[in-house]
């Protein structure tokens, strides 16, 4: 009986500290894309590195709100994010990298792209039971 009143606790803690994880990024991304939309108003202009830095927030803020909505954080959301991230790089800092880093970045969205595919077919073809 003392074992289930610990681990309820240790899981009411665990909650709460991951709430405020979720709260604490979902805060921190707002504010870096306010911050974002401050320096393309500045500007006068969106470029395409400033677009898809705002697809990078959104990304997190959808995943939050996925885990919010569904109690579950799919792992392709990081993926999608990673994927995005690397393209950025590679859209932004195409004439400073020699072909192998160019090679390098693209081979890892095609990793990336692959392991979104896997998990996919994974889903789809094994599907998960209603307790899980």
């Amino acid at each position: 009986m003392k074992q289930n009143r610990v681990s309820e606790f240790a899981l009411t803690i665990l909650g709460v500290v991951e709430h405020v994880g979720l709260a604490v990024v979902t805060l921190a991304t707002i504010s870096a894309m306010t911050g974002e939309v401050g320096l393309m108003l500045t500007a006068g202009q969106a470029t395409l590195a400033d677009l898809l830095l705002m697809f990078l927030y959104l990304e997190i803020l959808a995943m939050v709100g996925l885990y919010y909505k569904s109690g579950k954080l799919p792992v392709r959301f990081p993926i999608y994010i990673a994927i995005v991230a690397l393209a950025r790089f590679l859209v932004l800092d195409l004439k400073n990298l020699d072909v192998w880093q160019i090679l390098g970045v693209a081979g890892g969205v095609l990793l990336l792209t692959l392991a979104v595919l896997a998990i996919r077919y994974g889903h789809v073809k094994y599907r998960y039971g209603d307790d899980e």
